[in-house]
């Protein structure tokens, strides 16, 4: 092309100046880093103090259990306030229950056996025969006289 003509194109294509209307409200961009800040700030006003050494926290909800493993934990006693922040994981309370028995303590450990109990109800027969017929692996009962050997030679040729 002719540098003329292409000087001509480039100078009708006008992007602001004289006669341009102005921009009526200038664009924010809120990024995540203010919204911290601010909450930042009235952790601090609240007088929030940070708790070292927490490898993890389980919020119970119902069946399922809300985990948060190695979070930051603030706490204010005064303000009734606890601030945790990490990675949630949603899980079952079946699941990590074995993991969190040494955790409990003595009145608990009642509230426990209510919940148990209660899970043992809701189980469907279906799912409680499946799980008495999973119980193969167990360890079996030795009558007197007999040998673990003897006992196990005898569960593999079953």
């Amino acid at each position: 092309m002719d540098r003329e003509r292409l000087m001509k194109m480039a100078g009708s294509v006008r992007t602001g100046g004289k006669g341009t209307m102005r921009r009526k409200k200038k664009a924010v961009h809120k990024s995540s880093t203010t919204d911290d800040k601010k909450l930042q700030s009235t952790l601090k006003r609240i007088g929030v103090n940070t708790i070292p050494a927490i490898e993890e926290v389980n919020i119970f909800k119902d069946d399922m259990v809300i985990q948060f493993v190695n979070p930051k934990v603030q706490a204010s006693v005064a303000a009734n306030t606890w601030v945790i922040a990490g990675t949630p994981q949603t899980r079952k309370l079946q699941d990590i229950l074995p993991g969190i028995i040494n955790q409990l303590g003595p009145d608990n450990l009642d509230n426990l056996r209510k919940l148990a109990e209660q899970f043992q109800k809701e189980m469907p027969a279906g799912e409680a025969g499946a799980a008495q017929a999973d119980d193969d692996d167990d360890v079996p009962e030795l009558v007197a006289g007999e040998t673990f050997e003897a006992a196990a030679e005898e569960g593999q040729k079953e």
